[in-house]
């Protein structure tokens, strides 16, 4: 499990959590916004503490849902609006519920998915069936050696014994400005 700290000066300085009550992720909502505030964040590839919880834990009363879409807005605001066009990289659900949860101006950004998966890069496209447009819109699916960065990676690491951060790697890509993890 993630974690963060910052010191007491910080902290007192951004102010308290939100006590809204059960179902309020209070230390994602103060993370949020830490970093619109310029808070800087640094990763630690080390196991630095060990978190314990049981439960009656509260982190138990917040509904993924809600994390999702806290996410979603963060990155929209903090990144995808910022960018012309990009690519999510993951053509499976996390990808498409992605593009779904998008804005539709942040949609039609979405130059296309890439993924590894032969039988997603063979239909050729997804297809936005939900959509109020029509035509529906359809989105190309192509092999991550065909896509352009920026991307949005969709993709858990350490689940594929690797392949996937070497295929990452081979683009010879900069994390923070081309591409971004969100998984």
């Amino acid at each position: 499990m993630p974690t963060w700290f910052c010191s007491r000066d910080w902290f007192q300085r951004i102010g308290t959590f939100d006590e809204g009550g059960k179902g309020v992720p209070e230390d994602l909502l103060w993370f949020y916004q830490s970093v619109g505030q310029g808070g800087g964040v640094v990763r630690v590839d080390q196991c630095l503490l060990v978190y314990r919880y049981h439960q009656q834990a509260a982190t138990h009363s917040v509904l993924e849902e809600t994390i999702w879409n806290l996410r979603v807005a963060f990155l929209q605001e903090r990144v995808i609006n910022q960018w012309e066009s990009f690519t999510i990289w993951n053509a499976g659900k996390q990808g498409r519920k992605l593009y779904r949860c998008l804005s539709s101006f942040n949609q039609k950004k979405v130059l296309a998915f890439c993924d590894v998966d032969e039988n997603k890069i063979k239909k050729g496209f997804y297809t936005y069936e939900e959509s109020k447009e029509r035509p529906k819109p359809q989105i190309p699916v192509l092999h991550y050696r065909d896509a352009s960065p920026p991307y949005i990676i969709c993709v858990k690491l350490d689940m594929t014994g690797g392949v996937f951060e070497e295929n990452l790697k081979s683009l010879h890509l900069e994390e923070g400005v081309d591409y971004y993890h969100f998984n």
